[in-house]
């Protein structure tokens, strides 16, 4: 599979599978490019997926420097895969960090987002000033301290993580080894460099409300941290679609593959529909 090279000279490991119109898959921060896997064996046969780990995320490369990431630079990437694939655009679909990257892709370059599908996004928006920041930075101690199987075994203990665990344990194993093995130094970096320091989903409220791209919003009922940001979104972005899903938490596309999928495929239809007839 190629690699990607970035506007500042970082190699990311990319993927592309099938033909058709493309869609460009965008990991969370405990996930990677095998977090799509259910979605990207479903749809391969009718659309060309690609999915890519992020910088910080082995094979991609890991900057040693946190300034090398950022909420922005995160949503660069995003541009850096579709040219690197030579993609004038795509539909995106993320999830919780992957999506607030590809809203912010939307925001700057709309031309090229032919949908955006923005999954458990928000996370952190409604807490205290600094907090979500020191949520951060505590994971971050505890990888380098602990390292990554602590930081694995703390995330499969949260409250949003459980309903993968209960409705599908072998993609539960999947997700803590996958996490147990990336890289500390990228997730971290990762952590200080991207989450920590973006704004409350609400600070860009002004240019969401300015935002002409068709838009599917995704929530897991019992992932909490999500349900205000994501029916802010919801009121805000112009003709924007909300789904939420009943008993279910943060990871939604591994929870709940098949009306995840079947969700997201008739929004993307639906998009393509109204541009063929534009």
């Amino acid at each position: 599979m190629p690699q990607i090279t970035t506007r500042d000279g970082i190699k990311l490991y990319a993927e592309s599978h099938g033909d058709g119109v493309p869609i460009a898959f965008v990991h969370e921060l405990a996930g990677s490019c095998r977090s799509f896997d259910p979605q990207v064996a479903a749809w391969k046969d009718r659309w060309r997926c690609i999915a890519f780990n992020a910088r910080g995320y082995p094979p991609s490369a890991v900057p040693e420097k946190v300034d090398a990431y950022s909420q922005e630079i995160a949503a660069s990437d995003i541009g850096a895969v579709l040219d690197g694939f030579g993609l004038a655009d795509a539909h995106l679909v993320g999830v919780s960090m992957g999506s607030a990257s590809s809203l912010q892709f939307a925001l700057a370059h709309p031309g090229r987002v032919r949908s955006v599908t923005l999954t458990s996004i928000g996370s952190g928006s409604d807490l205290k000033p600094g907090e979500f920041a020191a949520n951060m930075e505590e994971l971050a101690k505890l990888t380098l301290e602990k390292g990554m199987r602590a930081l694995a075994e703390s995330y499969g203990a949260s409250p949003t993580r459980y309903r993968l665990k209960d409705k599908n344990p072998p993609e539960f194993g999947n997700f803590i080894e996958q996490l147990a093995a990336g890289s500390p130094r990228g997730i971290t970096n990762t952590m200080r460099g991207v989450q920590q320091r973006r704004p409350p989903l609400y600070a860009h409220k002004e240019r969401i409300a300015a935002l002409r791209v068709p838009a599917l919003i995704v929530l897991g009922a019992e992932d909490e941290p999500c349900v205000k940001p994501s029916h802010f979104l919801k009121e805000t972005v112009p003709g924007a679609r909300l789904e939420v899903l009943d008993k279910t938490g943060h990871a939604v596309n591994l929870e709940e593959p098949a009306l995840y999928n079947r969700l997201v495929l008739e929004f993307i239809e639906a998009a393509e529909a109204k541009r063929r007839g534009a």
